[in-house]
């Protein structure tokens, strides 16, 4: 683990626990919440965290003898509307009296950006 990492905004690097693609300056996996290094309180209360986007909802089984079958997809697009990013997250199916809930949250931290931000494409 290694201390004071300081990554261009928008960086890349693979989780060692998980393989999950994730920001470089992640000091927790978001996808399975590993500590991948050091961070002291000071550095986390400096970081200004918002989660600009949170949605939640449930969805119910149909009524009656028929199952659902779903498919949960995520779609990043730019600002010209071109899709960056497409992954399948889950997949399932619903039977009368079940449910599901689903949450997408957006996190974002403040960083100090240079001029130029490297785009993932």
């Amino acid at each position: 683990m290694n201390a004071g990492r300081t990554a261009a905004p928008g960086a890349t690097r693979v989780c060692p626990h998980c393989r999950a693609t994730i920001l470089e300056s992640a000091a927790v996996c978001p996808a399975c919440r590993h500590h991948l290094r050091f961070e002291d309180a000071a550095a986390r209360t400096a970081a200004r965290r918002t989660t600009p986007l949170q949605v939640e909802g449930t969805l119910c089984g149909p009524s009656g003898e028929r199952a659902w079958e779903y498919t949960v997809v995520v779609a990043i697009r730019d600002e010209r509307g071109e899709e960056i990013a497409r992954h399948v997250v889950g997949v399932g199916a619903l039977a009368e009296g079940e449910s599901r809930t689903f949450s997408l949250g957006v996190e974002a931290v403040e960083v100090a950006a240079p001029a130029r931000v490297r785009r993932r494409r």
